[in-house]
């Protein structure tokens, strides 16, 4: 298994702090949300590289962390030398460099780099394990209808198969927020590059999980834990005194 990090993005909604430094190794609770990531991700058998996917503005940032990273695997940055918020290529546009440039061939195991989980990530990567050569998804039950309208929202039948997907509902049809974190089997990569010859968009990964629940079969995991999704300073600070806390607790 590969797993790639996506971390492409300018946190712009996360101004000042994220000016000079990408999101990813802002620090919750004395640790980089990046190494917090990683101590979740690290545990799944058989994870042979992680490819954290950034852009020129913060490619050194990531290299300069790497140095100091010792996770048992090994970890490569990929710059995908844009510059701005307006010509980035967009999270499924990164995800496709990566598979291209570094011809990956292994199951696919792909995060936003601003994810943080409590749960233990051994038990999805099982889940999805058993649901080859289908991919597979991560979901959140936020429990609030009006909360849901903020997230992408997925619908499960009995077997745990995406029925339904929508990014950001109006009137949403469950409260099961996606957490970007995402399984694609080796045998399902191509259906990537398929994507990427549609017109639809290259940004959000849910699109291309939306289109392959509609392609193919696409099953969904719900966390049974805390999932926190780092994306202003409200979250920010919410995710920090919990995990502040937590660490002091120890």
């Amino acid at each position: 298994m590969v797993t790639i990090i996506l971390a492409a993005g300018y946190g712009t909604r996360l101004y000042p702090l994220t000016i000079n430094k990408p999101k990813a190794l802002l620090e919750v609770g004395g640790k980089t949300i990046l190494d917090r990531l990683l101590e979740k991700i690290t545990p799944i058998e058989n994870n042979r590289k992680i490819y954290i996917v950034t852009n020129e503005k913060f490619n050194k940032e990531f290299i300069n962390w790497t140095k100091s990273a010792d996770y048992g695997c090994e970890i490569e940055v990929i710059n995908d030398k844009t510059l701005s918020n307006e010509t980035r290529l967009g999270a499924i546009g990164d995800i496709d460099l990566a598979l291209k440039s570094k011809k990956i061939k292994d199951d696919l195991f792909i995060t936003g780099s601003d994810n943080l989980f409590d749960m233990d990530l051994v038990d999805f990567a099982n889940f999805a394990n058993a649901k080859r050569p289908s991919s597979s998804m991560v979901f959140f039950d936020v429990k609030d209808i009006k909360l849901a309208t903020k997230y992408g929202i997925g619908n499960l039948d009995n077997d745990s198969r995406v029925i339904g997907f929508e990014e950001k509902p109006v009137s949403p049809k469950s409260t099961l927020a996606a957490t970007a974190l995402y399984f694609i089997p080796k045998e399902k990569l191509g259906k990537v590059f398929e994507y990427m010859d549609t017109d639809l968009s290259k940004d959000a990964p849910g699109n291309l999980l939306l289109w392959l629940a509609k392609e193919d079969k696409v099953y969904g995991y719900v966390l049974k834990k805390a999932w926190y999704d780092i994306g202003d300073m409200e979250s920010l600070k919410k995710a920090n005194d919990k995990f502040t806390k937590r660490e002091e607790g120890k």
